[in-house]
């Protein structure tokens, strides 16, 4: 069985209310791309990654006037995809959704939603995604409310094969420090949103931590925004959120071998997911943002992990219209896991 993450930038502008594809010459949000030529890129990369399920970050909008679920059908059946069904969990106002896009023939899959209601006031451990979570940020003995502008999508998946396992889906984000009028208001925010995002890393880790109570096989997948050594904010913290997410040191480890490849050098190459273009500085900046974390359940069953990245990975260099498509069709690059999902 193949699974995939994919964030895809900005997905929901190539649809309309209707959810039927916007294929013409008009600018996608992608910078000097047509919305025909980032519609035709992801059919191929779709078509190529052929997986059973994926994971899409970014996915189409979901609200009064647009529907997730018929824009992705949409897109599905337009390129004769096999994952031609789609979940969403808890709709969000950001215009970038979680949703599963999956193969109805090898999976059956339902939104599954854990912990503890908490409402507005919120609560303290790991409450549903869609609440609120009490936690002193600061260390001033004053208890925070921190929220998720994208909650992540919990979904409890069994395979034709009978293997029963969930999966979350996350997009962690630490928010740009707009309003800033001097760089130290930019760094002031930036640190207090940065220590949202670790709050938003310690919430998601209780949630993994009461699945692997339960020995529920999971696996936590997508964009985190972060990693081991991205920025100057890890050394100020002492961790990044994958470190947090992945266990560092507390319950039993999940593993992905981008991160733990990164973890382990501090200096030299490692694998990256992501290339933005720093226009300032007129150069593609390279990360590693985005993850397929597994418990040992998944990772025993023969699991092999790829990212297919156009530059790095053979297979798609020594393919110009996959290499070309990839570029193309989003910031970032696709990552997938291979395993046996027989019961």
């Amino acid at each position: 069985m193949r699974i995939a993450t994919y964030n895809v930038e900005w997905f929901n502008s190539l649809f309309d209310d209707a959810g039927t594809l916007l294929d013409d010459a008009g600018w996608s949000a992608r910078y000097n791309v047509t919305r025909a030529r980032q519609i035709a890129a992801l059919g191929v990369v779709f078509q190529a990654l052929d997986a059973d399920a994926i994971m899409i970050i970014e996915a189409p909008d979901q609200n009064k006037n647009r529907s997730t679920i018929a824009a992705l059908t949409s897109f599905a059946e337009q390129f004769g995809l096999r994952a031609r069904e789609a979940l969403i969990g808890f709709a969000n106002e950001t215009q970038q959704e979680i949703a599963l896009l999956y193969d109805p023939e090898k999976l059956t899959v339902h939104h599954a939603p854990q912990g503890k209601t908490s409402g507005p006031a919120g609560a303290h451990n790991a409450p549903r995604f869609d609440g609120a979570l009490l936690i002193d940020l600061d260390i001033d003995a004053t208890e925070d409310l921190v929220v998720f502008s994208k909650p992540p999508l919990e979904v409890a998946v069994q395979t034709a094969g009978g293997f029963v396992f969930h999966m979350i889906g996350v997009h962690l984000k630490s928010k740009a420090p707009h309003g800033a009028r001097s760089q130290a208001e930019v760094l002031s925010i930036n640190v207090a949103n940065r220590r949202k995002q670790l709050a938003q890393a310690i919430w998601l880790r209780g949630r993994i931590e009461a699945h692997q109570a339960e020995g529920t096989p999971l696996m936590v997948m997508g964009d985190m925004n972060d990693g081991p050594g991205l920025d100057e904010f890890e050394s100020l913290f002492g961790r990044s959120s994958v470190e947090i997410i992945m266990g560092d040191g507390k319950g039993a480890p999940l593993y992905d071998p981008h991160a733990r490849q990164a973890l382990s050098r501090k200096l030299g190459a490692t694998p990256t997911t992501a290339r933005f273009w720093i226009r300032p500085e007129k150069r593609f900046l390279q990360a590693l943002l985005d993850y397929i974390m597994v418990t040992d359940e998944l990772r025993e069953r023969d699991a092999i992990w790829r990212i297919w990245h156009p530059m790095d990975d053979p297979e798609c260099w020594n393919n110009p219209e996959l290499r070309d498509a990839l570029v193309t069709a989003s910031d970032h690059f696709p990552v997938t896991i291979d395993f046996d999902d027989r019961s």
